[in-house]
């Protein structure tokens, strides 16, 4: 995977971020969503790369990045912390300016850094996700039955890490026929490590929390 790139570990303050960059051109941040790592872009990645400088991180609390303490605020695991992190991140590697694109929870940290570092960004392009207020706006029984894992890991009496680290495997189902070997053993690392925490971002209906991700 990712053939030409460079893999490395970035301190950016706070922590340090697993980051994959290659090509040349016009800076391009790729942020992934949950509970993946940065290797959900090995595909898309070399294919931009022929034209842009592609640069991929682990979000904060996923795969091979730093897992710092959480606070009673979670304010370690918000996205305005995550999108700080990024926004270091490619000052850190020589770009002040750049474009940037967000997946599933990945777009929600792009939007953070849209709002908190306008000046960083030349271009921002969100896929696959929409605003928590719309959501909520839009809830029925039919969407709390579809999506009701939301309401599970906002619910704080019985914490939805004991039932999701019994399985990581059956609960976030991916397969290497869909990602690719490589990127699925990455995936797989991730999640079956118990020291790889991040926030349940953005549930509906209550605090943010930790679970395992990737």
């Amino acid at each position: 995977m990712f053939e030409g790139f460079t893999l490395q570990r970035v301190d950016v303050g706070e922590v340090q971020l697993r980051v994959r960059y290659g090509g040349a051109g016009p800076a391009v941040l790729l942020l992934h969503g949950h509970p993946r790592t940065h290797v959900t872009w090995h595909k898309v990645a070399p294919l931009l790369a022929e034209r842009f400088t592609v640069v991929c991180p682990d979000l904060r609390g996923y795969g091979k990045s730093s897992k710092p303490p959480t606070t009673p605020d979670h304010r370690p695991y918000s996205k305005r912390a995550m999108a700080g992190d990024c926004a270091a991140l490619m000052k850190t590697i020589g770009h002040q300016r750049f474009c940037v694109a967000g997946h599933d929870r990945g777009l929600y940290v792009a939007l953070r850094l849209a709002m908190d570092h306008p000046g960083c960004l030349s271009r921002l392009c969100l896929m696959e996700g929409i605003p928590i207020g719309e959501a909520l706006a839009r809830c029925d029984a039919k969407f709390a039955a579809s999506w009701y894992h939301w309401f599970f890991f906002g619910q704080v009496q019985r914490p939805a890490e004991r039932f999701i680290n019994a399985d990581p495997g059956a609960w976030y189902t991916a397969t290497a026929e869909h990602m690719g070997q490589e990127a699925y053993e990455d995936y797989r690392r991730a999640i079956y490590n118990p020291t790889r925490s991040t926030p349940c971002c953005l549930t509906v209906c209550g605090p943010a929390r930790r679970r395992t991700a990737a």
